[in-house]
């Protein structure tokens, strides 16, 4: 998320917001954010979301994700929620939304549907 610039802007049990300001370097060839950095928002939302109901020590990994693109993500913000639809001890059901904010007008870009797997303890799996 650093390296794109995104925030968590807000976090409560079973939702998290994080943002994402507009930059060109983001855009795919017809200058809309690209399609991966929109999903990689929505699904860290997501994540967060379904980590904040888990228990103190657990990791989260996503298992799989559907991503809906509805509109060309056009915008100077970006604004992604996740939200937990069904949680559960080892998976947890998500849902998310990213909205375009342009000119204080807000569109809906991309919808997901995300099942998040808890890890039993907080795990560096890069070793």
């Amino acid at each position: 998320m650093q390296t794109i610039g995104a925030r968590m802007t807000k976090v409560s049990p079973g939702e998290v917001v994080i943002e994402l300001a507009f930059r060109k370097d983001l855009t795919q060839q017809h200058g809309f954010v690209h399609a991966g950095v929109i999903t990689a928002i929505v699904d860290s939302a997501c994540g967060y979301a379904a980590l904040s109901l888990m228990p103190a020590d657990s990791g989260v990994l996503t298992v799989e994700y559907k991503a809906n693109f509805v509109s060309p993500a056009k915008g100077t913000r970006f604004i992604a929620t996740g939200r937990v639809v069904k949680p559960g001890r080892t998976l947890t059901v998500c849902s998310g939304d990213v909205l375009a904010v342009d000119e204080g007008t807000e569109k809906i870009v991309a919808t997901m549907l995300a099942t998040m797997m808890r890890l039993p303890e907080k795990e560096d799996l890069a070793e």
